[in-house]
């Protein structure tokens, strides 16, 4: 062994102690490594920085982008809805669904934003099904990474792989290359999960986020139920047939419609009122009652109405259409002194204020001829694109805080076409080659931004950075490993221990160094160190290195085995109230399982 080789495995190896120990944090540890490795000798500090400039690189962050756009638009919450409404109240069903959707939409998004997103809506099913919310997580997380077996697109992994193809002079891989393997794993992943669940372990309900408020419990805290109430249009209303302007029944009555929910053929619709809006037989109103001793029956008998219940969950189930915020009268507010009628919150900024706190106090009973004072809290509700407008005014009202149901919220839904259209383009692009990948991505964020579908703000802050850096700090060990030698000594290593086996024996030991190494370092950084081996082992044998590139992509997917192996297994941890063995019991045997699935079709799908 060289010295060059030794000085570059003694950084290697400090890295990866620093990655399993986890200080410092991951994408420090790839910048002391872009900064050491210059020192060695081997490699130059433009070589060391060279990942700055790579194509890859730059298609990862552009599809981080692309992600983002669908969940901004809604695209991701409208696929989570469809797995609710399909699987019903059936545990198998459901785990079904659920792995299908949670797979299908990572494959063309980055699994960990899919896995956030999924997370509150599995909670929100678990306690409708009444199933262990830890039967749910843990097939989330295994369908997040098994989507990297689907498509090029689908795990950084894939493209670091495909990266290195190319750089070797081969064609590299293609879009859906590697779906005939991730298929029939999803298709086990889920027969297993079916098998398995009652042996997952895991937590019942995941605990709420104490730090965030929902609205349920805003409802509860301004005693909303006493002051609000839900009223159905029955038939032979007057209100029936003619516009709400004509009764003005602010005036007339001290009610104050915030809300109007009419069933259409898509289902339940919540619309704000206007003057000119017709009701309908069938209607639900929701109502302010403005005044303090509100006689509601005999309101509900003149107009012909029915009362239906009102709680903290009927904002819960309406809060894609329905926002509520805080915000606080700061002591600069011109509002200051004024009533609550008198400042046209409402009128001026499309905001009903349904809820009012001096201090800690809620405000009882009526609230329009209450005067707001310095420090008020006020509880709005209106359009959740109000409640963001809102958000950059100071001068009026500051806005405190926003409900946790507001990160579930699309706030430029009524764009989902043009996002549906821009990535369908991309994919369609990718997969027949008109464009180099990395310009399909880059024209479909430029699009995306033309359509509205995200905004400069929302494009930077959908980068994980953190995952960019590791990537762009590990490739540099490609290169040093390389010139040292260190990658022809390990793949004369692997070829050693096979001895005479065939070139199948090679493939389960590169799958099963791939997954060994992600135990410790992420699957991302083991690609990196990974597919140079293997090629390098395809060279010392004459045959095609695409097996073996195919083995180390797919080996790096499979990171099934330890809450730790991926962001994903460790995002589900908490919420599925799962023991570092419940990954291991649960992860270790599939991941077996999956070994199989790869030695044995992959020489039969790019053969030797």
């Amino acid at each position: 062994m060289s010295t060059d080789l030794a000085l570059v495995l003694a950084v290697l190896v400090a890295a990866v102690v620093m990655f399993a120990l986890n200080r410092p944090r991951m994408d420090v540890v790839a910048v002391m490594v872009m900064v050491a490795l210059p020192f060695t000798g081997v490699i130059s500090i433009s070589e060391a920085l060279s990942g700055f400039s790579d194509s890859n690189v730059i298609l990862i962050a552009g599809l981080f982008v692309v992600g983002e756009a669908l969940v901004r638009t809604g695209v991701t919450q409208k696929i989570g809805d469809w797995v609710a409404a399909r699987a019903g109240t059936s545990e198998p069903r459901l785990i079904t669904f659920l792995m299908i959707g949670a797979a299908s939409l990572s494959s063309i998004m980055s699994s960990t934003g899919v896995v956030a997103i999924f997370i509150p809506m599995i909670l929100r099913i678990a306690r409708v099904a009444r199933v262990a919310a830890g039967r749910l997580m843990m097939p989330l997380s295994m369908a997040a990474l098994i989507s990297g077996m689907l498509t090029l697109i689908g795990t950084p992994p894939n493209l670091i792989v495909h990266g290195e193809l190319v750089r070797r002079g081969e064609d590299g891989f293609g879009f859906f290359d590697f779906t005939p393997f991730g298929v029939p794993i999803l298709a086990l992943a889920i027969l297993y999960m079916l098998a398995v669940r009652r042996f997952i372990g895991g937590a019942e309900v995941a605990p709420p986020d104490p730090a965030r408020r929902s609205l349920a419990d805003w409802v509860e805290d301004y005693g909303l139920a006493q002051r609000e109430a839900r009223l159905q249009v029955e038939a032979g209303s007057a209100l029936v047939g003619r516009p709400l302007a004509e009764f003005d029944l602010r005036a007339t009555e001290g009610v104050n419609i915030l809300a109007v929910e009419r069933m259409t053929k898509a289902g339940v619709s919540v619309r704000r009122p206007k003057a000119d809006t017709v009701l309908r037989t069938g209607d639900v109103l929701l109502v302010d009652i403005m005044e303090e001793r509100f006689d509601l029956d005999g309101f509900r008998s003149r107009w012909g109405l029915a009362t239906l219940s009102l709680s903290g969950a009927w904002f819960t189930d309406r809060a894609r259409e329905v926002g509520l915020a805080e915000a606080m009268v700061p002591p600069t507010s011109p509002l200051v002194g004024q009533t609550v009628s008198e400042a046209r919150i409402r009128s001026r900024h499309d905001l009903a204020v349904i809820g009012m706190k001096h201090g800690l106090r809620p405000v009882a009973g009526a609230l329009k001829d209450e005067r707001l004072r310095p420090g008020d809290t006020l509880l709005l509700m209106g359009p959740w694109r109000a409640i963001r407008r809102m958000q950059g005014e100071r001068r009026e009202l500051l806005m405190l805080d926003m409900p946790a149901e507001a990160e579930n919220i699309a706030p430029e839904a009524q764009r989902a076409p043009y996002a549906l259209a821009v990535v369908g383009l991309m994919v369609l692009a990718m997969v027949t080659g008109i464009l180099p990948n990395v310009h399909a991505v880059l024209l479909a964020c430029l699009a995306l931004g033309l359509f509205r579908c995200i905004d400069m703000s929302g494009a930077y802050n959908s980068m994980h950075f953190k995952s960019l850096v590791l990537i762009i700090g590990m490739l540099p060990f490609s290169i040093a490993l390389q010139r040292t030698g260190g990658v022809d000594l390990a793949a004369a290593g692997l070829v050693h221990l096979a001895g005479e086996a065939s070139p199948r024996v090679l493939l389960a030991a590169i799958f099963a160094t791939t997954s060994i190494f992600s135990l410790f370092i992420s699957n991302t950084a083991t690609a990196v160190l990974m597919a140079p081996v293997a090629m390098a082992v395809a060279d010392s044998l004459g045959i095609s290195p695409y097996p073996f590139a195919m083995t180390v992509a797919l080996a790096a997917s499979a990171a099934f085995m330890t809450p730790v192996s991926s962001p994903v297994n460790t995002l589900v941890l908490g919420p599925g109230g799962y023991k570092f063995l419940d990954f291991v019991r649960i992860g270790v045997p599939f991941t077996l399982i999956t070994l199989v699935v790869v030695v044995a079709m992959v020489p039969v799908v790019l053969p030797f």
